[in-house]
């Protein structure tokens, strides 16, 4: 039997020869000096050589027990050189199948199914706080506690929700995983009981109507873009969601009949499932107040030569985000008090308090449509006139003594050297100068 003196002493020669051991196991020692583990074995009849790694790096000892690892396998009706041939190709397999390469190819195939701006939300909040932590790894080797580790860096930053849509979305890649044979379990729905609770409620909102007016006086009087207050104006005559404001065209706009001044956001643009986004019954359609209509008309001077009617600031191909509408109500004083999607409750709520027979139109006037979409193309024309009545209606309250669109547009901006500049803080549309 070998010795670690004998292995250690075992120098070159012209010929390549081997150190035997027992039950098979010899070292094999090349012209270079390299020294090899093998496994000497009989199986179906014919002798077979097992390689077992190379010394140092397998010591005797080692170099025995994976021998005897080996027999074992022989005993059960295995054959050892397969079986490690299988090792590596399930290993490599393993290492191809990491956790972003299968959350990518899950985004792919659901993707039919969302919206193209939902689908884009899913795939980058993914790759800004999922990829970076564990893309990299094979899938079979996360668990529990790294899947937590992950959304407690969410939480971390104070996105709770975000941390809750996120385990959402990486159960369902495990899910994925599990059904195509790439996973055996899903950690993700095992933390679910472990992070942070989500507040619920809704969102703050100033629900009565001389609060209502205080709101838009402040935000008046607050240094800021003269369209981000002409936004927030037209939000709260509207009703309509924050979003679909902010990301409106100046096609939508332009289209309004001055005769019938009906604004019709298309299906596509409203918060619907997919399948309902290419029915024409589900366009919503808002009824203008004069108030509005005189807004159109004194923004279309501003930002008429942009795409969209309110423009953002830094690139102005692209429309305003909404969150500048939240940052301009923070910066007036309604931080945790009132929210841009707060004037859809301050509607709902003044109105169907003063009109508590008109809920039903109240509600279509808030874009909570029927589930028939028959149903609702009807009510949509039979409630056209009530609609725009209960609009302006609503326009005379809120902007009671409120200066004009156009005197809203020269109100302070922003605070340069210890002085209030006016202005209508227009994005400039920067000038390729290969152009010239």
């Amino acid at each position: 039997m070998l010795t670690d003196t004998a292995i250690r002493k075992a120098k070159a020669q012209e010929k390549s020869y081997k150190l035997t051991d027992s039950n098979g196991l010899h070292l094999f020692v090349a012209t270079t000096g390299v020294k090899i583990w093998r496994y000497r074995y009989y199986f179906g009849g014919k002798e077979k050589l097992l390689g077992l790694g190379q010394y140092p790096d397998v010591t005797l000892f080692e170099a025995r027990r994976l021998r005897d690892d080996a027999r074992t396998l022989i005993k059960n009706g295995i054959d050892p050189s397969a079986m490690k041939k299988l090792e590596k190709v399930i290993g490599r397999k393993q290492a191809e199948e990491t956790f972003q390469v299968i959350a990518e190819e899950w985004h792919e195939l659901t993707k039919p199914t969302w919206t193209d701006r939902h689908a884009s939300d899913v795939l980058d909040t993914l790759r800004r706080d999922v990829f970076p932590l564990v893309g990299d790894m094979p899938i079979r080797s996360i668990d529990a506690p790294t899947v937590l580790g992950v959304l407690k860096i969410v939480e971390k930053r104070g996105a709770i929700e975000t941390a809750k849509r996120l385990r959402q979305r990486m159960s369902s890649v495990f899910v994925y995983a599990i059904s195509s044979g790439r996973a055996d379990a899903d950690p993700a729905s095992i933390v679910k009981g472990a992070l942070a609770p989500l507040k619920k409620g809704r969102q703050p909102a100033i629900i009565t109507l001389d609060g209502v007016r205080q709101v838009l006086a402040d935000v008046a009087s607050t240094p800021s873009r003269g369209y981000t207050k002409l936004a927030i104006r037209l939000l709260a005559l509207t009703a309509v969601r924050p979003g679909v404001l902010a990301e409106t065209p100046w096609a939508e706009l332009d289209a309004i009949d001055p005769s019938n001044p009906i604004w019709v956001i298309p299906a596509h643009r409203m918060k619907l499932k997919l399948h309902l986004k290419t029915e024409e019954a589900y366009d919503h359609h808002v009824p203008l107040s004069d108030q509005a209509v005189e807004l159109i008309t004194a923004l279309k001077k501003v930002t008429g030569r942009f795409e969209f009617a309110f423009p953002n600031l830094r690139k102005p191909q692209k429309p305003m985000s909404e969150n500048t509408m939240g940052y301009l109500l923070n910066r007036a004083g309604y931080h945790s008090r009132h929210v841009p999607h707060g004037f859809r409750s301050s509607f709902s709520s003044i109105m169907n308090e003063a009109f508590p027979h008109e809920e039903k139109i109240i509600e279509l006037m808030l874009a909570h449509k029927p589930k028939d979409a028959v149903k609702a193309a009807y009510d949509r024309a039979e409630h056209m006139r009530r609609r725009r009545e209960l609009y302006q209606i609503y326009a005379d309250w809120i902007l009671k003594g409120a200066p004009t669109a156009s005197q809203l547009l020269m109100g302070p901006i922003k605070v340069l050297r210890g002085k209030l500049e006016t202005g209508q803080g227009v994005p400039k549309i920067r000038r390729d100068r290969s152009a010239a």
